[in-house]
C-alpha cells in the first residue's frame, strides 16, 4: 500500500529548474532512497514534502489524500544541516520540540526517556547543546525527529559526522523503525548505506528523475555481463577456450587457485561460458558481478549527462 506520493512536481527558482515533472511513490513500511548529485533537486523535493516551500506544479499525497500543513505533525524530518539551539539544555529542548509535534509534556517525557536510555544519553539531559560533540548533537536531533512516532520519516544524510560504531547503531534503529511501522525517505551520497537499507530508489539528476525502481532491479539493469571464475588449470588453455566471444579483463594466479574476470562481448547464457571453460579447467567458483549502487549512480548520471550534451 502506498503511504506517500509526489505526482508531476515541478519547481523553478528564478531561471533555475530545481524539479521538472518529478513523480515518486513510497510504499508503506519501506525505506525509499532519494538519490542524486549535489544540486540535483533532492533537497527541494524534501522541502516541498515538509511544506517549507510549495511546488509550482504537481500534487503531494499522504495516505491517498492531498497533503496539508496539518500533516506535518505526521512527518519527522532530520535535515542535513542540523538545527538545535546551542544555548538550550538538551532535555528542555527535546521536550519543546516534541510538544511542537503535538505530544503532551507527559508523553514527551515518557518517549524521550525511552530513547535517551536506548542511546545512553541520560547524562546529557541538563547539558547545553554546545557542550556536546557533533556526533552527540546528531544523536539528540535523531531522537527529536522520531520521538512523536511519525508515519513518514525523512532522513537527509543521517550518518554525516558519525563514527562507524554510531553509524551502525543508527542503521539498526532505522531498520527497527521500519519494522515498527514507519515509512522512511532516505537521502544520502553513501551508496553502501543505500544497498544496506533501501528497498526502492529514485535517482534525480539536473531536476529530472532518471531512474526509479526496486534497488536490486536497478542494480541488475546496469550489470555488464562480467563474471569472476576461480579454477585450477592452465590459463593459456582457458584463454584459448574462451575464444573471441569473451574478453579477459583480469587474471591472477596463486598456488590454491587461479582467478579470471571475463566479460561477454555479445549476449549469452551463464551455461555457455561454463561450457566453454569446463574442458580446459576445473571450476572452483563462478559468480556474476552485479554492480554496486556506487557504480550504478556514476553510470546513470554520466549517461544522463551525455544525452543532454
Amino acid at each position: 500500500m502506498e503511504l506517500f506520493s509526489a505526482r508531476n512536481v515541478s519547481k523553478v527558482f528564478s531561471s533555475t529548474k530545481a524539479l521538472t515533472n518529478v513523480s515518486i511513490s513510497v510504499k508503506e513500511q519501506s525505506i525509499f532512497g532519494l538519490l542524486g548529485p549535489n544540486g540535483a533537486g533532492k533537497t527541494t523535493l524534501i522541502r516541498i514534502i515538509n511544506q517549507i516551500t510549495a511546488p509550482d506544479e504537481g500534487e503531494l499525497f499522504l495516505e491517498n489524500r492531498k497533503i496539508t500543513r496539518t500533516d506535518v505533525a505526521q512527518i519527522g524530518y532530520l535535515p542535513e544541516e542540523r538545527g538545535l539551539y546551542k544555548k538550550m539544555k538538551v532535555g528542555e529542548q527535546a521536550i519543546y520540540l516534541a510538544q511542537l509535534k503535538g505530544l503532551s509534556k507527559k508523553d514527551a517525557l515518557r518517549n524521550l526517556k525511552h530513547w535517551f536510555e536506548k542511546f545512553e544519553m541520560t547524562g546529557w539531559w541538563n547539558k547545553k547543546v554546545e557542550e556536546l560533540s557533533k556526533g552527540m548533537q546528531q544523536k539528540v536531533q535523531f531522537v527529536t525527529t522520531v520521538v512523536h512516532k511519525p508515519k513518514l520519516l525523512i532522513f537527509d544524510e543521517p550518518f554525516s559526522g558519525f563514527d562507524p560504531i554510531n553509524a551502525n547503531l543508527l542503521k539498526r534503529e532505522i531498520l527497527q523503525l521500519r519494522e515498527d511501522g514507519a515509512t522512511i525517505i532516505f537521502s544520502t551520497h553513501n551508496m553502501g548505506s543505500v544497498e544496506e537499507l533501501c528497498d526502492h530508489i529514485a535517482l534525480i539528476n539536473k531536476s529530472v528523475k532518471i531512474e526509479d525502481g526496486p534497488t536490486d532491479e536497478i542494480r541488475q539493469k546496469y550489470k555488464s555481463n562480467i563474471f569472476e571464475i576461480k579454477y585450477k588449470g592452465d590459463f593459456g588453455l582457458v584463454d584459448k577456450a574462451l575464444g573471441s566471444r569473451f574478453k579477459v579483463l583480469e587474471h591472477t594466479e596463486n598456488e590454491k587457485a587461479n582467478q579470471v574476470k571475463v566479460q561477454y562481448l555479445d549476449e549469452g547464457s551463464n551455461n555457455e561460458l561454463l561450457q566453454a571453460i569446463i574442458p580446459a579447467a576445473e571450476i572452483l567458483a563462478f559468480e556474476e558481478i552485479i554492480p554496486g549502487m556506487n557504480d550504478v549512480f556514476i553510470k546513470a548520471v554520466q549517461e544522463s549527462n551525455n544525452k543532454n550534451v
